[in-house]
């Protein structure tokens, strides 16, 4: 019986062939792709997030993000069952972590009161959601990405509440690359077969850098909406850094102070 943490000894291959540029990295493309996604998340939301003052720049998401390439780096390297759940379950991980402190306080359960009665839901659930990862993980991605749905949901709620359309133009542009990041998601996972053909089974390793531009206006969104339920006083607006002017911008959110009167 093979170890858990061996090689190939996950019950999930994704369609690149395996050490086919490298005697030890088993899936090359989607090893590499992860690292730099991670890596460019932290370094284009720093500055940004800095400039705002979000929640951002205290590193609320940064780390499990971080954690999250590293583990899915590490999964597609080896292709070992370990790696497989370090990745899964650093995901998890992470939204349980962006629910605990973004989640709306307007659609809390009747029963919880409180933004602590709220930790304490996110980290059962989080606790029940990892045991049952280990029952049947070849099923644990499609449960992941199924979270978005409630994601979009609640997008398309708050929208209805905003008049904004530099708001909207954002929601667009995420749920545009999210569609994209699926798309190229399913296509490796169901058409294998066809990629192999044409020699291009790379679709899963586009996934990995789709769904890092997805996540680029997701969380200014998610901090925009924040900041209007936990800090009424002041007024967000969208940014982009460095300027609007450029084609490739990094969306942030800025506060605009209260005035005080004497």
């Amino acid at each position: 019986m093979p170890s858990i943490f061996s090689y190939q000894s996950a019950e999930v291959d994704w369609c690149e062939g395996n050490f086919e540029r490298s005697a030890v990295i088993a899936e090359y493309y989607n090893t590499v792709k992860p690292w730099r996604c991670s890596l460019l998340s932290l370094a284009l939301w720093a500055p940004p997030a800095a400039k705002a003052g979000s929640p951002l720049s205290g590193g609320t998401l940064q780390l499990p993000l971080f954690l999250a390439g590293i583990f899915s780096m590490y999964f597609h390297m080896t292709l070992s069952y370990v790696g497989q759940l370090l990745d899964e379950l650093s995901i998890l991980w992470t939204l349980a972590v962006a629910y605990s402190f973004w989640y709306p306080q307007a659609y809390f359960p009747r029963c919880i009161k409180t933004r602590k009665h709220f930790y304490w839901l996110t980290a059962i659930t989080t606790v029940i959601s990892t045991l049952m990862s280990f029952v049947k993980p070849t099923l644990n991605a499609y449960a992941l990405n199924c979270i978005a749905f409630h994601l979009l949901y609640l997008t398309r709620r708050e929208l209805k509440k905003c008049n904004d359309k530099r708001v909207h133009r954002m929601a667009a542009v995420m749920v545009m690359w999210w569609v994209l990041a699926i798309t190229s998601w399913i296509s490796d996972r169901w058409l294998c077969w066809l990629w192999q053909a044409i020699n291009f089974p790379y679709f899963h390793s586009f996934w990995h850098v789709l769904i890092a531009l997805s996540l680029l206006y997701c969380c200014p969104l998610v901090i925009y909406f924040d900041v209007s339920y936990e800090m009424p006083s002041f007024k967000p607006k969208l940014e982009y850094w460095p300027s609007d002017s450029w084609p490739v911008v990094v969306p942030y959110v800025t506060l605009e102070e209260p005035h005080k009167q004497c």
